[in-house]
C-alpha cells in the first residue's frame, strides 16, 4: 500500500503504528486480565473445596466414637472409612449391629445408601472426563460432598479441581479422625454414659436436613421417618431402614397420580368452557 493509498484511508503512517500499538497492549492487558481471574477462580475453588472437607472430614470424629460404641473395634473401624469411604452407609451399618441386627441385614441397608453414589458417577464421568486409568481411583472418592463440588463448577477444569481438592482433603481427614474418634472411645469407656452414642445420628441428620429443599424431598423424609419408627418395635434391627427405603417410590407414585389427576381435571374444564366449539369458535 502506498503514501497516498494511506492517506486516502485518513491515517498516516505514524498513527497506524500507534494504533497497532495500542491495539497489542489492550490485547496484553485482557490476557493478562484474564491469566489473574482465572487464578482468582482457580483459588475460590480451592478455598470451597477444602472448606467442604475439613467440615464434613471433622465428623469422622462421630463415626469413630460410634463403631467404638457399638462393639466394634478400632481396626475394624479404621478399614470400614479406607474401604468404604460413605459416611451415610457407615453410620447405618454400625447403628443396625449396635441395635444386634443381623449382619447381612445391617449390610443390605448400608449398601441401598451407597448406591445413590452410582447415580453421581454417571454424571459426574461426562463432566469430569478423566482417563480411563484414573477412572477406578477416582470411584471411590464419588460421594455427596464430591459431586456436589463439582457440579457447582462452570467448565471442566475447575470441576476436577474441585473434586480432587475435596476428595483428597475429605479422604484424609476422615480416616484420621475416624482413627482418633475410636482410640478416644476407648479411653472413655462407656460411651453412652456421656451420651457419645447420639453422636452418630446427630452427625446424620444434620447432614441429611440441608439436603431436604422440596416438598417431595421432605415429604420422603418424614414417611421413611414414620415407617423406621414405626416398624422399629416389631421387625429385627436393620429390617425397618429397609422397608424405610421404600419412602421414596410411594411418594413419587403419589405424586405422578396428583399430576395426572390436576392434568385431567384441567383438560375436562378447557372441554366444558370450549363447549364443543370448532376451531373458528362455532359450534359444529
Amino acid at each position: 500500500m502506498t503514501r497516498t493509498d494511506t492517506q486516502t484511508q485518513g491515517q498516516e503512517p505514524g498513527q497506524a503504528q500507534g494504533t497497532q500499538s495500542t491495539q497489542g497492549r489492550a490485547r496484553t492487558t485482557g490476557r493478562t486480565q484474564a491469566a489473574a481471574g482465572s487464578a482468582a477462580d482457580r483459588r475460590a475453588v480451592v478455598r470451597d473445596s477444602l472448606g467442604v472437607g475439613v467440615a464434613v472430614g471433622l465428623s469422622g470424629f462421630a463415626f469413630g466414637v460410634t463403631a467404638a460404641g457399638s462393639g466394634i473395634s478400632t481396626a475394624a473401624a479404621c478399614v470400614l472409612s479406607l474401604l468404604v469411604f460413605t459416611g451415610a452407609s457407615q453410620f447405618a451399618l454400625v447403628g443396625a449391629l449396635a441395635a444386634g441386627g443381623n449382619p447381612f441385614t445391617a449390610a443390605a441397608g448400608a449398601f441401598f445408601l451407597g448406591t445413590r453414589n452410582a447415580f453421581y458417577g454417571l454424571r459426574l464421568s461426562q463432566l469430569l472426563a478423566l482417563p480411563r486409568p484414573l477412572r477406578p481411583l477416582a470411584a471411590h472418592w464419588v460421594i455427596d460432598e464430591t459431586a456436589a463440588v463439582s457440579l457447582a463448577q462452570k467448565d471442566r477444569a475447575s470441576a476436577r479441581l474441585g473434586f480432587a481438592v475435596t476428595g483428597l482433603s475429605l479422604y484424609v481427614l476422615w480416616n484420621l479422625t475416624t482413627l482418633l474418634g475410636a482410640l478416644g472411645a476407648e479411653a472413655i469407656g462407656d460411651t453412652a454414659a456421656w451420651g457419645l452414642d447420639a453422636a452418630g445420628p446427630a452427625v446424620f441428620l444434620a447432614l441429611l436436613a440441608p439436603m431436604l429443599r422440596t416438598a417431595t424431598e421432605r415429604a420422603v423424609a418424614v414417611l421413611a421417618l414414620v415407617l423406621g419408627l414405626g416398624l422399629l418395635p416389631v421387625l429385627p434391627a436393620g429390617v425397618p431402614v429397609l422397608v424405610a427405603a421404600l419412602a421414596a417410590p410411594a411418594v413419587l407414585f403419589l405424586k405422578g397420580r396428583s399430576l395426572k389427576g390436576r392434568s385431567l381435571k384441567g383438560s375436562s374444564f378447557k372441554d366444558r368452557n370450549t363447549g364443543g366449539r370448532n376451531a373458528k369458535g362455532t359450534r359444529p
